[in-house]
């Protein structure tokens, strides 16, 4: 059984955001759900999230976590990050954190749900209204295949309603460089929806560190309420670190 020190440092490993910044190579970006800060397409949901993590000798240990997402009409964000806890424990995991994000006046900001403080800040560069793991878009259709992976096209689903483009991206990793003495693929997955500008599933494995599977649920198309975009009356704002940089 996990200590639940180690549980908090994965689960710190899997902060939960949206895309400001995209990875250049989406190969060795960490897998994830980005909720697009579009305007028009709002909806409200429930991220479920698996995770099998392979320790140092050999065995399994298999993770949870759920958080809520949303987006309203102005493209205003709500992104929780939520504790890992074991499968086998029957409790709501925890929330970490918070995070806010309006594109009108571009200020992002992290609620401490814990302490009831948060922290704002100005973004000087609009986010991207894409996911940077634009496989099952219509964009990476169009883009030339890597030779060093193998593409999949998995057609159309419903996912909570809606309907999304599947693709599957397979890496084999050669004998000489996987660790493992054998050669073993690595694979990625990802359902995206046109309508809404995001993916609704996520899934990466590799046989030397494990799996990560995240998928969108409890879907509602209808516009959220106001107060999930908004810092609570009761919250004050984070003193700043002593010593942190200007």
């Amino acid at each position: 059984m996990p200590s639940r020190q180690s549980l908090a440092g994965w689960s710190g490993a899997l902060l939960l955001g949206f895309a400001i910044a995209a990875p250049a190579v989406f190969a060795q970006a960490r897998p994830d759900i980005f909720v697009t800060p579009v305007a028009n397409a709002p909806f409200k949901g429930v991220v479920q999230v698996e995770r099998s993590i392979v320790q140092s000798d050999g065995a399994l240990v298999n993770l949870r976590t759920i958080r809520e997402i949303g987006r309203d009409s102005q493209g205003r964000i709500h992104n929780e990050s939520r504790m890992l806890v074991s499968v086998s424990d029957n409790v709501i995991p925890a929330i970490q954190s918070i995070h806010l994000y309006d594109p009108v006046s571009r200020t992002t900001a992290y609620l401490d749900p814990a302490n009831k403080t948060f922290s704002t800040a100005i973004v000087n560069h609009p986010p991207s209204t894409e996911p940077p793991q634009l496989l099952a878009s219509p964009t990476a259709r169009s883009l030339p295949q890597s030779q060093f992976t193998r593409e999949e096209d998995l057609g159309m689903r419903e996912i909570a309603g809606v309907l999304a483009h599947g693709v599957r991206e397979t890496q084999e990793i050669p004998a000489e460089a996987s660790g493992m003495g054998k050669e073993i693929p690595v694979t990625d997955e990802f359902w995206y929806s046109d309508d809404l500008h995001m993916n609704l599933i996520v899934k990466h494995s590799d046989p030397r560190t494990g799996s990560v599977a995240m998928t969108v649920t409890q879907l509602n198309r209808n516009e959220p309420n106001p107060a999930f975009f908004a810092i609570p009356a009761d919250y004050t704002q984070a003193k700043p670190v002593q010593g942190a940089a200007r």
